[in-house]
């Protein structure tokens, strides 16, 4: 069965209560994002107080984080949610991670790769007892004593997951990571058409069946109880798109749909400070290529017809207010459709 997760906008404050909301409403799973937060800490909370959701970061920032901070989070993320603990990686862009973190950003896929090999190396030798052993090009850790080692786990190692867009990137998801992020800013021609053959191809690479491969995939969906509702959630997710869009790293899903020269005009209004006119360059087919607007008792099917049982989890990407109890029926529905 499909498990539908939902964002967790929590801080460490109100994380309990919203754990406990989101459950209700009926969600498998809840996955925080890096953004003016940790992305660890409400996790901790959310587990405690609504033990039966999975809990997952989607995504915390790999490249300024050491393999071995990873490793211990994780471990004792993993550790604490009896299992129910997914790692959830991502590589920024270069003007962030350079900018923001002060750190160095080269060949991001392939330091990626070790990045995720170096942090289940530590894995590997708490619960396998192998030596830790890994000497990378641009990461090494060989020394782990018995007074720093974690033991062995009783729920297993926890899966790492790979945000990924770019075709180097998810190859690289499907080579050494046990699941794949796929961004909500996606389109079914992007994703048949580009993501799934590299995620194959990393699979291949690596010998790997995709029987066991997570494909959590985000899902934008803009519906709502009334007109009023629904034409604001439409609203809320044009200006999203326009920010995405205005993303160089993010043109090959609207170059799948023909609309890539729409990427430099985007960028050049965020150039001149012109954030508000992003959402005046969605029209409405590429609105509709990118997310499902329908009224509440049409999404599940729309779900369906989209994606079909292509994903093991879908994460509802919906960046606006809606009222208690609304997302109960849907995800009822969702689950009978999957």
């Amino acid at each position: 069965m499909t498990s539908i997760d939902a964002p967790f906008y929590a801080t460490v404050e109100n994380a309990a209560e919203e754990a406990r909301r989101l459950a209700a409403e009926g969600f498998d799973g809840v996955y925080t994002l890096e953004g003016n937060t940790d992305p660890f800490f409400p996790l901790l909370l959310a587990s405690e107080h609504a033990p039966q959701l999975d809990i997952a970061t989607g995504i915390a920032v790999a490249f300024p984080r050491n393999p071995s901070h990873l490793a211990y989070q994780a471990w004792d993320l993993h550790k604490f949610s009896k299992g129910k603990f997914l790692l959830g990686l991502g590589s920024q862009i270069k003007t962030h991670i350079e900018n923001r973190f002060g750190c160095e950003f080269s060949r991001p896929a392939a330091r990626m790769r070790e990045h995720i090999l170096a942090t289940k190396a530590f894995f590997d030798c708490w619960q396998d007892g192998e030596r830790l052993n890994f000497e990378g090009e641009f990461t090494r850790h060989t020394l782990m004593t018995p007074m720093f080692n974690a033991g062995e786990n009783p729920y297993g190692k926890p899966p790492v997951l790979l945000g990924a867009l770019g075709p180097k990137m998810t190859e690289v998801a499907g080579e050494v990571a046990d699941g794949i992020i796929m961004h909500p800013f996606n389109n079914q021609a992007f994703i048949e058409q580009h993501a799934l053959p590299a995620v194959h191809k990393g699979l291949e690479k690596a010998g790997k069946s995709n029987t066991d491969f997570i494909i959590s995939l985000g899902a934008m969906i803009a519906t709502g109880a009334t007109e009023e509702t629904m034409r604001a959630a439409k609203d809320s997710i044009k200006g999203l798109l326009g920010f995405y869009a205005s993303t160089p790293a993010y043109k090959p899903p609207m170059e799948a749909i023909g609309y890539g020269e729409l990427q430099p005009e985007a960028n050049r209004l965020t150039k001149e400070g012109k954030w508000d006119q992003l959402a005046d360059l969605i029209d409405d087919t590429f609105f509709e290529a990118f997310c499902i607007y329908d009224e509440p008792e049409n999404v599940a099917v729309r779900v369906r017809e989209k994606y079909g049982d292509m994903p093991n989890r879908i994460s509802l990407y919906t960046p606006y207010a809606t009222p208690e109890g609304f997302w109960a029926p849907i995800i009822e529905q969702i689950k009978a459709h999957a």
